[in-house]
């Protein structure tokens, strides 16, 4: 992927740049997080709490473990912008439509799919905002449309975060009454983790072990303390030096993923993918793809031809 690294950084700072002033309204009118409650019948796991005797919540195609006995499809994205990816494409509804069509051939009769709509939650901004954090969040009633979407269609709702200057276990812990939904995962992009004098779409962040260690730790605990089905937890890694992912801690409660992110020719995403696969054994594997920056978007049988093969495959 050398070479790609200014163009990425270019073609995600128009992103950013259109998505600000939209979000910010956005949130100006709804109010971020503003307390609403989700309808009855949505807070699953809350129920499943007040009834013992009921059996415990399950993940959307049954069962209470993704890994090994699925493999994970998805779309990622945001409504605010065409640039931003796939699932902000038409409404919730059409993307989940498009998704079944995708992730049809990547469907085995020992390892179904899971379909997954990766829904950005928290968006690095090239502006700094009110709070100077240069990050967005996305409105209740947003999440809540993809959810009900996701549910319709017996998918994951991931929500990602790109936490700008603010820090992922912040951003996460602000989540906390969607992720006690047992559908319902968690995403986060090192590249748009800035640290102080950093501008997001000028520079490729990084994270501290330490800083994903504490917000794993956190989605560990939430799991255990709802009694939820395993969560899938990705971390996306677009260079080798984002994150140390040797020091990263696994937890059971956890389908932890490192996905191979970043654009470019099949041969370059390819070579990307074996580095990242061949230094890390210790998680499972994702694969990201570009609809229009991929030079060649490769079909899902040239993936499935990858060893190992992606656990995760993920289409922006």
């Amino acid at each position: 992927m050398a070479g790609s690294s200014s163009v990425f950084l270019r073609r995600r700072l128009v992103a950013i740049g259109v998505v600000l002033a939209v979000v910010l309204g956005v949130a100006a009118a709804a109010g971020a997080f503003s307390g609403e409650e989700p309808e009855p019948g949505e807070r699953r796991s809350s129920s499943s709490a007040q009834e013992p005797a009921a059996a415990p919540p399950e993940l959307p195609r049954g069962g209470r473990a993704i890994f090994p006995k699925h493999r994970v499809v998805g779309f990622y994205g945001a409504p605010q912008a065409r640039a931003l990816g796939v699932l902000g494409i038409g409404s919730p509804d059409t993307a989940a439509r498009k998704l079944i069509r995708q992730a049809k051939p990547y469907q085995r009769r020992r390892r179904p799919v899971l379909p997954a709509l990766e829904l950005i939650t928290v968006i690095a901004n090239a502006d700094a905002g009110e709070d100077g954090k240069y990050r967005s969040r996305q409105a209740n009633k947003v999440i809540r449309r993809y959810l009900r979407a996701a549910r319709r269609h017996k998918m994951l709702l991931v929500l990602d975060v790109q936490p700008g200057q603010s820090d992922f276990f912040t951003e996460t812990s602000r989540l906390e009454r969607w992720l006690r939904e047992p559908d319902v995962g968690l995403a986060i992009d090192p590249e748009w983790r800035m640290q102080p004098g950093q501008v997001p779409g000028t520079v490729i962040g990084s994270v501290a072990p330490r800083e994903v260690n504490a917000t794993s730790a956190w989605l560990a605990q939430l799991v255990q303390k709802h009694n939820l089905p395993q969560k899938l937890f990705i971390v996306h890694q677009f260079t080798d030096d984002m994150v140390d992912d040797k020091r990263l801690k696994r937890r059971s409660e956890l389908a932890m993923v490192l996905n191979a992110d970043g654009f470019g020719t099949p041969a370059a995403k390819i070579s990307k993918y074996k580095a990242f696969t061949r230094a890390s054994s210790y998680f499972q594997q994702g694969f990201k793809l570009f609809y229009e920056e991929d030079v060649g978007l490769m079909s899902p049988r040239r993936v499935m031809r990858l060893r190992p093969q992606p656990d995760v495959v993920m289409y922006e």
